[in-house]
Order: C-alpha cells, then structure tokens, then sequence
C-alpha cells in the first residue's frame, strides 16, 4: 500500500512545512519559523506569494523595503528568542536575492539562525537567458546565488520539487545546531517553486527540532580543572555562547565562588549579570580594567566567543609569555583555537562540571587579587564617568548620550548597536545591572543592521519591555527606510541617531594610523578642493526625514533634553525617533589594548612615518597560537 500523498507545488509546500516546525530546548517548545519577510518580484511573486496567501495560516508576513534589512530583522528576532526561533525571507531573482548577501554573513559570522528563500534562474532552460540572470561562459549551471555558498552554512538549490523532502530537514537541523547555526541559503528557481509533486503526507506532520546541551568530555573537564587550578591570576572572557546557553547566573556565581574576573565580548556584553568581578567589556572598546588584567592574566578562560582581534588585540593583549588558555564552546572548530584546553560542549553545562573540580580541590584565587581586580574595576569606572562628563553648555559626546540613554531603562529593555562608536561606547560603559539587555552586532559590524534588527526583536517580544537602536547619522543615511516597516508594524522601537556629521569613529582611527585630518569621513561640502571634499559641514534635517516616514520625533542637544525625549518616547505607541546633537570629534578614553589594522610601512609622509612607529610598537605583543 502506498501511503497518503498530497499534490502541491514546491512552494506551497515549503509554506505548508515551516509552520510544522518547532524547537525544544530544556523541555520548551515553541515555533521555529515565527513569519516571513519578502519583496516579490517575477521570480518569487507567482508562486510564492500565492503559497503564503493560499497555505500560511500559521506564517505572518511582514513587508521589508529592502532585502538586506529583512535579514538583519531576522537576526534581531533570533537574538530576542535567544536562538530558538528565527523568521524566513524571500526575495525575488538578481538583485533581490543578492541585496541578501550582506545579511547572510553577517548572520553566519555571528552565528545567528536565519532562513533565506533566495529565488533563482529557470532550471528548465526553455526560456533562454532571461533578466537578471547571469551567463558564464564556462559554467553553465552557475548563477548569483552562488555567491550564498561561502556565507551560508547550509545551501541547496532545488532543482526538482522533490528535493524539498531532504533540503528542508536539514535545513531545520542545522537552524537549530548551536555549533554550525548561520544563514541557511535554499536557491529557488522560479519555475521549480510552481512545480507540483506528490508529497508525503508524513512530510508534514508537526516535528520537533531538539536543541541539545552538549556534554563536554570528561577527560577535557578533568584537564581544564588541573589547568585552572594552579592559576594565580585568570581571567574569564565571556562572549554570545554563555547567553545562548542562558548560562549568565551558573557564570556569576561560578565568578563569585572563585573570585576570578569576567571580561565580556561585544555579543556577551551583560552576561555576567554585573556581578562583583565584572570587568566590562574586553578587548580594544573594551574598559581598561579588563585591559590591564587581561595582560598579566596567567589562564584565561575563553566561554562561548570566537575571539576576534577586537577581544584579543589582534593576539596582543596577553603579555604574560606564560599565559596558557582554556576554551570551552559547543564548536569544536573554536575551542581548538589559541592552542588551549578545548573543552567541546553547552556552556552551562562545562561551567557546571568545572566548578565541581575546583571545589573538591578547595580553589581560590589570592585575596591580593580579588582587591586589584575591584580596585582596577573601580578606577576604570571613576575614570571613565569623568572622561564623558560634559561641561555646561557643551555639546553632548557620544559616551555621555550612551550614559543617559542607560540611565532610561530597566529591566527587559534592549539596546542594539552595530556599527561605528555607538558599539563601542555600549561595550565598555553601558551598566547592565539594571536589566537591560545589549545586542551588539559586532561580528561584522554591519551599518543599517540596527534598524531592521530593532524591529525583529519588538516582533519576537511584543511586550512592554523597550527596545532601543542607537546609531550614527551615517548609518541613518545608509538604510532609514525601515521606518515606514516599523510604522506599518506599529513597532514601539526608539531610534537614538546620534548627529555628529559623519563616519567620525574611522576618521579618529584615520589621524591616529595616517595623521590625515579626514578624507572622506566627514559628511562636508567640496567648496574651494577639486580632489576631495573638505568644505563646510552639511546640515541635514534628520528630524524632518524621519517625520516624513511616519515616525514620532523628538530632538535633543543637552542632557535634560535627551531625558525628555526618551520619556516621551516611552510613552508613543509606535516608531520614535530622537536626533540629537553631538560633538562632532569627541571621543573617550580607551582602554590601551592595541589593534592591527595594517599601516602602511613605506611613506614619504612624516605623520605617515609615526603612525607606522606607533604600530610596531604593538607588534612586539603578538602571540602566534595557532
């Protein structure tokens, strides 16, 4: 007897399976695929959108104004979800589906689930070469969705509707695998989605995606014990792994037992729950108690973080020549790196079996080092505060309007930042003692992710907490178009644009590595020079663009102004925006980790000769652990 069939196209069938499909971590359950974006074009509008009118019940969908944002909007609503859910795209042929490409990576570098419909080419060829489609002289089957390949962490083109019946598990698999997670890449071709197959019925039955905690191995806890045990001086860097492993309490009270400090990354930023041995943010915009600790720092601990050069210093910010390193993540490809301890599995879990062995040992770090780490916390934080303090008067700086913004939430609140100094002025001064959540995207550091990501997140939690992007009025000109998704969501999101007329965080790291005053970073006039513009600064309404988009607006240029309008804000029942004035140069103090980005060794130029000085000055510090 053959068993049940349902005759469908491909793409109602791929409808008809996302809304079948659930996640179970720690015994909850909750839907996988929460709705799905799309721009329609002739390659997905004929049987896409009629899938989702006809059979996506189950599937809200939600209209982006540009492919990139959708992506990013996914990645917010998967961070809000801690992992577990996620939402789909489709976008149409050509340029649809690689204004997609941004997106993918950045999610697959920051680990993030998201799932992408990206429409292709005819595969029955009847038609010719057709619009939009590229043609290679030697590759006959090649198309620009090939581009995915290296982004993604699972990629399919369909090439026949049945291909669905493998193509679309593991596609499941891998949205739920938190080791290999990313972008998810299923290629379309447009007449492939308005095939029919008989499907089986089975196919559609509701099944549950397990998202397991790894059990680490015994032998790697038994030598992370031994390792740690004989530390004087360790350090923790804590990064996104111990939050998706919703670890942050077994970490603080793991810190809190042993005494031993807690750096964290720009995705772990707030998972030590502020605990007494918190140290902030770790790396180059991280706080300088984390710097100076990091550099005599005798085992460091690396949880859930692929240790980036923005944590590391490009390999420089351990100068103890003995340091030695324990990396505990569920990807074996991480916790092989620095030439440490791999401890391979969940990060609760490894914490959980760590603190046993240390304390049948009865470990303690000296009580010498528990003051120098409060000591150096506390310095830091005094030092910093009197750094972006602003006289009366005085334009607002960046660290000053990131303090105030702080000050505004509670509890359940985010803020998300992903580009140019707002990221780094959260990492290493944001308080997150009162609850609130960051979600920085600094993997990629991708402008005009805030936005979209912002909306993603208000999706996932319709709730009463805020949620807040704050961003510079260069990636304010990049994407605001999001606005108008957001009004028509009646998404309660507050966007902070902070206006300080240009790319001012790459002009400061430009004089610093070239001593060039700016060229091409400052949003000027070309008034009097022919080769670049250097001329007056532009003004522009920011206020009135935003308004025009249909968002509530709010202006600031002085602290009690900022307050103002972040209680108005809380009190709009949709997009707000507040533009606020800025000191166009300001910057606060860093915290010394150095960073490698390249200066150039051969100059006729004398600020170009110290830079280079300068840079090789760091040099000395870099470890090779491969």
């Amino acid at each position: 007897m053959r068993s049940k069939t349902i005759r469908l196209t491909a793409a109602q069938a791929a409808i008809i399976y996302l809304q079948k499909q659930f996640s179970v971590m720690d015994r909850q359950r909750e839907r996988l695929i929460g709705g799905i974006f799309g721009i329609f074009g002739h390659g997905n509008v004929a049987s896409i959108s009629q899938a989702i009118e006809e059979y996506g019940h189950d599937l809200p969908y939600y209209q982006p104004k540009n492919e990139q944002a959708m992506v990013h909007a996914a990645m917010g609503y998967a961070k809000a979800r801690n992992r577990r859910a996620t939402l789909a795209c489709t976008a149409s042929i050509g340029p649809g589906s690689t204004n997609m490409v941004t997106g993918a990576a950045t999610a697959t570098v920051n680990r993030i689930p998201v799932l992408l419909f990206a429409s292709d080419t005819f595969a029955h060829r009847r038609t010719g070469n057709v619009l939009q489609q590229l043609e290679h002289p030697v590759e006959g089957d090649l198309s620009v969705n090939d581009c995915f390949r290296p982004i993604s962490r699972f990629f399919d083109r369909i090439s026949r509707p049945e291909q669905l019946l493998t193509a679309l598990p593991e596609a499941m698999r891998v949205l739920t695998d938190p080791a290999d997670t990313g972008a998810v890449t299923i290629s379309f071709p447009q007449d492939v989605e308005g095939e029919a197959y008989d499907y089986p019925a089975t196919f559609f039955s509701e099944r549950n995606w397990i998202i397991r905690r790894r059990e680490p191995s015994p032998d790697d806890i038994d030598e992370a014990v031994t390792l740690l045990a004989q530390a004087r001086a360790p350090l923790i860097i804590a990064g996104g792994g111990v939050r998706y492993s919703a670890a942050e309490h077994t970490l603080r009270d793991f810190a809190d037992a042993f005494g031993i400090p807690v750096a964290e990354t720009h995705a772990g930023k707030g998972v030590s729950l502020e605990g007494p041995y918190c140290l902030g943010g770790m790396g180059v915009t991280g706080t300088g108690a984390a710097g100076r600790i990091a550099e005599a720092a005798d085992v460091v601990v690396a949880i859930g973080t692929r240790l980036q050069d923005f944590q590391t210093g490009s390999r420089s910010a351990f100068h103890n020549p003995e340091a030695r390193f324990i990396a505990i993540n569920t990807s074996s490809y991480d916790a092989h790196k620095l030439r440490g301890v791999p401890v391979v599995g969940d990060a609760r879990l490894a914490l959980e079996r760590i603190r046993m062995g240390l304390e049948a040992r009865h470990y303690a770090t000296p009580a010498s080092y528990r003051d120098e780490i409060k000591a150096r916390s506390q310095e830091w934080k005094e030092a910093y505060r009197t750094d972006i303090a602003v006289a009366p008067g005085a334009p607002l700086n960046q660290g000053t309007i990131v303090r105030i913004v702080n000050e505004a939430t509670g509890a359940g609140d985010i803020v998300i930042a992903a580009a140019g100094t707002p990221p780094g002025e959260i990492h290493k001064g944001w308080d997150a003692s009162n609850g609130s959540k960051t979600f920085l995207e600094f993997g990629f550091s991708t402008m005009g992710h805030e936005i979209p990501a912002a909306i993603g997140a208000r999706l996932a939690l319709p709730g009463n907490s805020e949620i807040f992007a704050v961003i510079g009025d260069g990636t304010y000109l990049m994407a605001p178009t999001e606005i108008v998704t957001a009004v028509q969501e009646s998404a309660r999101i507050t966007i902070v644009v902070i206006e300080n007329y240009g790319y001012q965080c790459i002009r400061d790291l430009q004089e610093n590595t070239t001593g060039i005053d700016n060229l091409g970073n400052e949003f000027r006039s070309r008034d009097n020079d022919a080769l670049k513009p250097n001329g007056a600064y532009l003004e522009v309404d920011y206020a009135a663009n935003a308004r025009s988009m249909g968002a509530t607006v709010f202006s600031a240029a002085s602290e009690a102004e900022l307050k103002e309008a972040l209680a108005g804000a809380r009190r709009t029942g949709g997009p707000s925006v507040i533009v606020v004035k800025a000191e166009k140069r300001g910057r606060s103090i860093g915290s010394g980790v150095w960073w490698d980005v390249g200066t150039a060794e051969v100059s006729g130029t004398d600020t170009v000769g110290a830079a280079v000085a300068k840079f090789r000055s760091g040099v000395r510090h870099q470890r090779f652990l491969g």
